[in-house]
């Protein structure tokens, strides 16, 4: 391994996909290594190199994808750790991509750390094999909900797995939210709900695509009829922007929408979910930021992770749109408008408990830190003793 009188961190995740919810994640986990540990170096392995650098330049990143094992050993044999994480990563077919390179790591000398993924669905037997091989061997796993634990477990992994919670809910919100809106023509002064729309997936495994489309359009003309509401399509990946736009053409009120166009940090999506009066979306990430925007949020589950976080946060957890008739999505949404006060009250005590959880990953990686590579002192530049005044 590389210098043990410096620390090295290495991060590897979904990153680089130009998915809001991954940067989400990165972006908060850099902040806390940084905050914890300022004399760290960082290390990114990123999926497009080149759209990390933009988005993280004050930092070193490594393109990984399709280079062999000797050319990424160069990079990994100069770290301290591997930080595994965040976010769902350790799923079918793709788990062994990520393992592949933790396990070069591993060979290399260099401690893994899972820093709250998420896992599942995870029947293969070759990912699991995965698993079990390289997880066993790392100093510490964390998970970021009950669902990844018990998927973990199922796969055979017999070692401590500790439930924190997704990193991202440490995400600081800045105050650009209203110039960005109005930079998009979102309209001042009315009532604004936020939608988030994906591919269909599980959630809607037994309609069309033009089906699924045609049932949220339903639900965006109640928003704009019954709270009188500017629709806001908040896309957390490029390709949700077509399904929200086919959503939009289904719609009888389809003046009274926007879909964002805007490529955005994280922060900046954050900021502009703050400035709606209600979230319904599929996104797990878009209602991470409602909830620390703190407005009510109807999630409408395509995979057990919202659905695991619709629970933690205390909010309705419909099974998804699939399940759902039109009349009773819709009596959901109106409940939750006329009940948004103690909706509120109860969604920020719940997310100020999470925030905890989530606190406790980083928490964990710097007391590993700490005992493996000790702090650098830095020497102060003022005298040891008091000099005389005057």
């Amino acid at each position: 391994m590389g210098d043990r009188s410096s620390v090295t961190v290495g991060v590897l995740g979904s990153y680089g996909g130009r998915n809001v919810g991954d940067e989400a994640i990165l972006t908060a986990m850099l902040d806390r290594i940084r905050g914890g540990r300022p004399d760290a170096r960082l290390v990114l392995f990123s999926r497009n190199p080149d759209h990390s650098r933009t988005m993280h330049p004050d930092i070193e990143v490594v393109g990984w994808e399709g280079v062999c094992r000797e050319g990424i050993s160069e990079h990994l044999r100069r770290l301290s750790v591997l930080v595994l994480g965040g976010g769902g990563i350790l799923y079918n077919t793709e788990a062994r991509r990520y393992l592949r390179l933790a396990r070069t790591a591993q060979d290399l000398g260099v401690p893994l750390f899972t820093y709250a993924v998420g896992a599942g669905p995870l029947t293969d037997e070759a990912d699991c094999a995965w698993i079990r091989a390289t997880l066993s061997d790392a100093v510490e796993v964390t998970v970021r909900d009950e669902e990844s634990k018990l998927v973990l477990e199922e796969a055979g992994l017999t070692r401590p797995i500790t439930v924190t919670a997704d990193p991202a809910l440490l995400l600081e919100p800045g105050d650009c939210g209203g110039e960005l809106l109005r930079a998009e023509a979102v309209p001042q002064g009315v009532r604004l709900v936020g939608m988030s729309v994906r591919e269909p997936g599980r959630a809607a495994e037994h309609l069309d695509e033009d089906g699924y489309h045609q049932l949220l359009a339903s639900v965006g003309d109640f928003l704009v009829h019954r709270l009188e509401a500017h629709v806001v399509f908040v896309p957390m990946e490029r390709d949700d922007i077509r399904h929200a736009h086919a959503v939009v053409s289904h719609m009888a009120d389809a003046d009274r929408c926007t879909v964002l166009r805007g490529s955005y940090r994280p922060q900046q999506v954050l900021d502009m979910v703050k400035q709606l009066d209600l979230a319904i979306g599929m996104r797990l990430h878009f209602l991470i930021f409602a909830a620390l925007a703190g407005i009510p949020l109807l999630p409408l589950p395509y995979a057990g992770k919202v659905f695991d976080f619709a629970q933690q946060i205390g909010a309705p957890a419909l099974r998804g749109v699939v399940r759902e008739t039109a009349g009773l999505l819709l009596a959901e949404v109106d409940r939750l408008w006329d009940e948004r006060p103690a909706r509120e009250a109860h969604t920020a005590t719940r997310t100020a408990a999470m925030k905890l959880r989530a606190a406790e990953t980083g928490d964990r990686l710097l007391a590993y830190l700490d005992r493996t590579a000790p702090r650098t002192l830095v020497r102060s530049a003022m005298p040891t003793a008091a000099a005389p005044i005057g």
